[in-house]
């Protein structure tokens, strides 16, 4: 074997370790144990409970919550059962809702109607109805925003995918002037030639980016377009909302500015360059999912990480298309490409890693991905990207070799020719990634999964306990994330209904989340059954505590794995 030969076979042998080291991390981060999902916030408990008959009005009705919520104007509205308004203030503290009752109401069915924001940028919503003296025979409540939808509008998701896309050509087209293109006077052509192109590319950014905000507003609040026009639909937003816009205008307009119409900037010029798109890069993931997963900073710095390499690779590519057939013509073609290919190995390997770790601690887990709308959005955009991967295989170990090999000027063109047309689909189909996560990001991970808990599935799965000479089955239905039935059923030693010196009593926990009593009713001699909302995934232990006799109270454990 020749010194060549053997420097390839080196080299070959490192490029596959490489390759293995990439697929081993990616296993680890996708089959390894994943965290509760980050999705919008979910209702734990509700004072007074839902239907409860009261023998008088209470003052403030306290609604309590997962994580912390955001309140909306007139999101919070309170009727009779005849569908008159009630006066009613309302203030959210962190993780609960607090309505004031601000006068007196009629004997009947009172119904409350929110709406709110999560951490993470979603809307959502609801209703609790109780009694005074005793439910009214006819409810007739009148429609409000809490009613609205909280699934996200399409026109929200094209412009968040027209700001990504603008963003990522824009940002990752002026990094590949700086950073790949040489120095001398021979690549003047192809920097002028990508200056107009970043130039546009960051109009379109901006105007993505700033026309999501009146949208976002309205798809929060569950407000008509008619509602634009009031100050309050603009104040309600939270600060984010526009900070990451006026950063990433801010940070594109720095680098299209500094960025020199055709001779190589300087080193002022280029840091410059390179700094807005830094700032304009990270801005968008200190909004979305990233807000309300954890752990927050490792969320974000991979979110941050995505980004960057997204930018630089599609960023690169729409750049190699446009100025490879001008370098083709001397040695600064095969240069270029060869650079950028090597930087491309180490986005690809980036790209990969991060963003296996972003849809693991956003989605929870395999299940998550498979049985929820976004996770099915999420293996679509993830197909998509295995595509460009393919694409970037066939340029980097096909096509460039080609293109290097040839030795005579004449003779590039036909691979060149091949390099720009495989770039250009490359980058088509990012563009179509791109998009897909415009709407991904206004989806909430667990809208569907909660969505059917609510409904039940229908399927239950039970444990067994024994409390001295009681045998107890404790049923969870469905054992999902969401609104569930904890049901009890006693027997004796023949097989009886067996029943308690007094009502059993369960609680509720799981690591550090205590849900505390759970409160039961009797269905039926020795069954008993109550309400509950699960806010996470994970082993839930149900306590189980039985009085029968006046001295004696045995207690059990059983432990509930809900997906």
């Amino acid at each position: 074997m020749t010194r060549l030969d053997l420097r390839s076979h080196r080299s070959a042998g490192k490029r596959t370790g490489s390759w293995l080291l990439l697929l081993a991390v990616v296993c680890a981060l996708l089959l390894g144990p994943a965290g509760s999902a980050a999705a919008h916030a979910t209702l734990l408990s509700t004072d007074p409970a839902e239907g409860a008959v009261l023998d008088a009005a209470p003052e403030r009705v306290t609604f309590t919550f997962n994580e912390s919520v955001i309140g909306v104007p007139t999101g919070i509205r309170v009727f009779d059962a005849t569908g008159a308004e009630v006066a009613s203030s309302a203030t959210v503290r962190e993780s609960q809702l607090l309505v004031d009752l601000d006068e007196e109401v009629p004997d009947g069915t009172l119904v409350v109607l929110w709406r709110l924001v999560s951490e993470d940028g979603h809307p959502i919503g609801g209703s609790l109805s109780f009694a005074v003296g005793a439910h009214s025979e006819l409810v007739d409540v009148p429609t409000t925003s809490a009613d609205a939808g909280t699934d996200a509008p399409l026109p929200l998701g094209l412009v968040r995918g027209l700001g990504y896309v603008g963003l990522l050509v824009a940002a990752g087209v002026a990094a590949f002037s700086v950073l790949f293109l040489p120095r001398g006077r021979s690549a003047d052509r192809s920097r002028a030639r990508l200056r107009p192109v970043a130039r546009a590319a960051a109009g379109a950014a901006a105007l993505g980016w700033w026309l999501a905000v009146p949208l976002v507003a309205l798809y929060q609040l569950g407000l008509p377009a008619s509602a634009i026009t009031d100050g309050s639909t603009w104040s309600s937003l939270a600060p984010a909302e526009y900070v990451v816009p006026a950063a990433v205008a801010v940070g594109l307009g720095l680098a299209v500015v500094a960025l020199p119409a055709a001779a190589a900037p300087d080193r002022t010029r280029a840091a410059l360059v390179l700094a807005g798109c830094v700032l304009a890069v990270v801005a968008p993931a200190f909004t979305g999912h990233t807000r309300a997963t954890t752990p927050e900073a490792l969320v974000i710095g991979a979110d941050v990480l995505h980004l960057a390499a997204g930018s630089l690779w599609l960023g690169g590519l729409v750049a190699v298309a446009l100025v490879l057939g001008d370098l083709a013509r001397g040695d600064s073609g095969a240069v270029v490409l060869g650079r950028f290919s090597t930087w491309a190995a180490g986005l690809l390997a980036v790209l990969v890693v991060a963003g296996s770790f972003l849809a693991w601690r956003i989605a929870g887990s395999w299940a998550a991905l498979l049985d929820s709308g976004y996770g099915a959005l999420l293996l679509v955009k993830v197909l998509a990207a295995l595509v460009a991967i393919a694409l970037a295989a066939w340029n980097r170990f096909s096509l460039l070799p080609r293109l290097r090999g040839a030795t005579r000027r004449r003779d590039r063109g036909s691979p060149a020719t091949l390099v720009v047309r495989t770039a250009l689909a490359e980058a088509g189909v990012l563009v179509v990634v791109l998009f897909i996560t415009g709407f991904l990001v206004d989806r909430s991970p667990e809208t569907d999964v909660t969505a059917s808990a609510a409904e039940g599935s229908g399927t239950s799965v039970q444990e067994s306990v024994r409390l001295h000479g009681v045998s107890a089955w404790v049923a969870l239905d469905p054992p999902a994330v969401g609104p569930a039935t904890l049901t009890i059923t006693m027997t004796d030693a023949a097989g009886e209904p067996a029943e308690g010196y007094e009502a059993p009593r369960l609680s509720l926990t799981s690591g550090e989340v205590d849900l505390g009593q759970v409160a039961v009713s009797s269905l039926g001699p020795g069954v008993y059954a109550g309400e509950v909302v699960l806010p996470t995934s994970g082993e839930w232990d149900v306590q189980v505590s039985l009085r029968t006799t006046e001295f004696d109270n045995p207690v059990g454990t059983v432990t509930f794995r809900v997906p």
